[in-house]
């Protein structure tokens, strides 16, 4: 059986003030057109459908286009809802969208509900694993911890429940938005840690024979069986060269067999981003950086002390400059300056950052019992942020 695997449209999302609407337009035409160009038996998209809980109308007139995209190929599509989505207005009409073939899995209740399939060579069942926030799906899911390992855990435990009452011969997909453990994020993707840790481990997955993954921007294998397809498109300069693409998924034959064949297909539409570095004078006359006069660029700049009017001055020449830093060049003998704010902030999660915040104001480190409370505020942050989205 083949399917499509895609994910993290992000529809609505903007680069740097940029407007995507229509170039996610082009990409999900594109997608669309690719699912029906290959043949596929169905359309797997792993999360992330929108930007925000809370969609701009124009994400909302997308996807709507999207919708009526789909029931028109006459494929099945199964699509979950991911961090970035609010489950609850996603799901809005999911069970008469099934009636046209689009399922909408938004629910931790519904992962042990297969969409169920069947090919010459006999039945699959693809299960959806929404996102699942630790502190909201742990009643539902009936897990000791409030851990992205733990209701991943029991969300897999039960679907594995419910293959063992199918036949022998039925193959298993599973969709699931999460951030597994050995793979690599970059920098548009929204921090999902609980507790410190934000990952869960590939082991959760053992017995299935393709996850279809979706959170993490960049393309990539965790094993044979589990895979992140990426965005299709980048939204953020530290994708700047990945090689946006979908990914063609072949499932065996049979259950006992290994091999699953996996091809990329590049997406038709890449955003022109590039970076520069140098100094600015350099960067304004260097007659080799010509080409680039029309690309969407992050610049960063090396002079020893900061030009005058930076940005306007590189507007001139490149008009779309979106993102702008300055890290100086360090003279011999002089000590490097203080990192920037966002140096400061870079890879780090939230209960770092606020034990450090303690730290810097009254002069100790919190306690254990400190750091425990803190948890349990940032905990209570999200949870009640997510709730909301509910009302």
């Amino acid at each position: 059986m083949r399917f499509l695997h895609t994910s993290d449209w992000h529809l609505g999302r903007r680069f740097h003030g940029e407007d995507l609407i229509e170039t996610q337009r082009t990409v999900v035409d594109h997608i669309c057109a690719t699912a029906r160009s290959e043949g596929v038996d169905a359309l797997l998209i792993a999360g992330d459908i929108y930007d925000r809980a809370i969609p701009s109308l124009d994400a909302v007139r997308l996807f709507n286009h999207t919708l009526h995209r789909l029931a028109d190929l006459k494929i099945p599509t199964i699509m979950i809802s991911g961090n970035h989505d609010s489950a609850h207005r996603l799901g809005v009409g999911a069970g008469l969208l099934s009636k046209a073939g689009v399922h909408l899995i938004t629910d931790p209740a519904q992962t042990a509900t297969p969409v169920l399939l069947q090919d010459e060579h006999g039945p699959v069942a693809v299960y959806g694993v929404p996102y699942l926030e630790p502190a909201l799906a742990r009643t539902q899911l009936e897990t000791e911890a409030a851990s992205h390992q733990a209701v991943l855990a029991s969300a897999l435990d039960r679907i594995r429940d419910d293959m063992a009452t199918r036949p022998a011969t039925t193959r298993s997909v599973v969709l699931a938005h999460a951030f597994i453990t050995g793979s690599s994020g970059c920098d548009s993707e929204r921090d999902i840690s609980v507790g410190g840790i934000a990952h869960a481990g590939a082991e959760i997955f053992n017995g299935i024979d393709y996850v279809a993954l979706g959170h993490l921007h960049g393309a990539q294998q965790v094993n044979n069986r589990i895979h992140y397809s990426g965005s299709p498109l980048a939204y953020s300069f530290s994708e700047t060269g990945h090689s946006k693409s979908l990914t063609l998924v072949d499932l065996p034959a049979a259950h006992a067999e290994p091999t699953v064949t996996r091809t990329t297909f590049p997406t038709t539409t890449q955003l022109p981003l590039a970076r520069l570095t140098g100094r600015l004078e350099d960067l304004l006359t260097d007659p080799t950086h010509e080409p680039l006069t029309t690309a969407w660029l992050h610049v960063t700049l090396t002079d020893t002390a900061r030009p005058y009017e930076p940005m306007a001055r590189l507007r001139q020449r490149f008009a779309k400059t979106l993102q702008l830093e300055h890290i100086p060049t360090t003279i011999p003998g002089q000590s490097t300056s203080s990192p920037t704010y966002t140096e400061r902030l870079r890879g780090r999660g939230d209960l770092d950052i606020t034990r450090d915040f303690i730290t810097a104001v009254r002069g100790t480190e919190p306690t254990k019992a400190e750091q425990s409370l803190l948890q349990e505020a940032l905990d209570h942050a999200r949870t009640h942020a997510a709730e909301k989205e509910t009302l």
